[in-house]
């Protein structure tokens, strides 16, 4: 099926901290010459909605803050949806974009990327509202990613951390799962028609290929190239431009 989407991740694909990857900031406007809807898709769960998109423009990039769809986008839905009033782990600039809590009743415990949160008393807080048998969510699991520094820990031993401690098993929001992928598609689009760009092997490639996309890998970010998946990416490139150049040699055919 032609083209419809694009999907893009955003830290390690467009840009790395501060820093744009090679040729991004010009290959996002190459892409949108191509008519595409384009949607930003990320599992950032350190910075809120407003304060990443004030970065990636302040960086370059042309975008508007509706294009971007989070990992805790997609949790505020789903703690509002199953009216929740989660014990959260997350970095306080998140919980700009999260529904507001009563310390008094806590029925959950969402897991961010929270580094400042990770401390022994949050996290006994957090292990006797499971204790509970209340629900835990993570708002992703990913195990590291890219900062200027080198790879750095991600909230997944967190995650995994509470549910050996609790004896429970983590309902799991952001990429790579189903509901992530689904609630991001734009309205009118089959996933067939969709193409998503990142540089997470599995939660942005094989996730977005389980739900019918095709999947580009880019080997920037916290891109390894001992990883190898199943399915395999429609296309590993160097960098987000090259995906770019792929998708526009792709329209030609149709």
């Amino acid at each position: 099926m032609p083209l419809k989407a694009a999907l893009i991740d955003l830290s390690g694909t467009l840009h790395v901290e501060d820093d744009p990857t090679p040729g991004a900031v010009e290959a996002l406007e190459r892409l949108r010459k191509t008519n595409l809807h384009i949607k930003f898709v990320t599992n950032t769960t350190k910075e809120s909605r407003d304060t990443l998109y004030q970065r990636l423009v302040k960086i370059g990039f042309k975008m508007e803050k509706s294009e971007i769809f989070s990992s805790l986008s997609a949790a505020a839905a789903y703690i509002e949806d199953k009216r929740l009033n989660p014990c959260y782990l997350v970095a306080d600039d998140a919980l700009k974009d999260l529904p507001p809590a009563n310390p008094e009743k806590f029925d959950a415990v969402v897991v961010g990327l929270a580094p400042d949160a990770f401390n022994h008393e949050r996290l006994n807080v957090a292990f006797n509202v499971l204790l509970k048998k209340h629900p835990l969510i993570a708002i992703h699991q990913g195990k590291y990613y890219k900062r200027k520094d080198g790879l750095a820990v991600g909230p997944g031993f967190i995650v995994k951390g509470l549910e050996y401690t609790a004896s429970t098993t983590a309902t799991v929001i952001g990429k790579p799962t189903k509901y992530f992928f689904e609630s991001a598609i734009p309205a009118g689009v089959a996933p067939e028609e969709c193409v998503m760009i990142g540089d997470d092997a599995y939660d942005d490639v094989v996730g977005a290929m389980n739900v019918g996309m095709k999947g580009i890998l880019v080997k920037t970010g916290k891109y390894l190239p001992s990883v190898v998946v199943d399915p395999p990416p429609t296309a590993t490139l160097e960098n987000f431009s090259a995906a770019v150049h792929w998708i526009e040699e792709e329209l030609k055919k149709n």
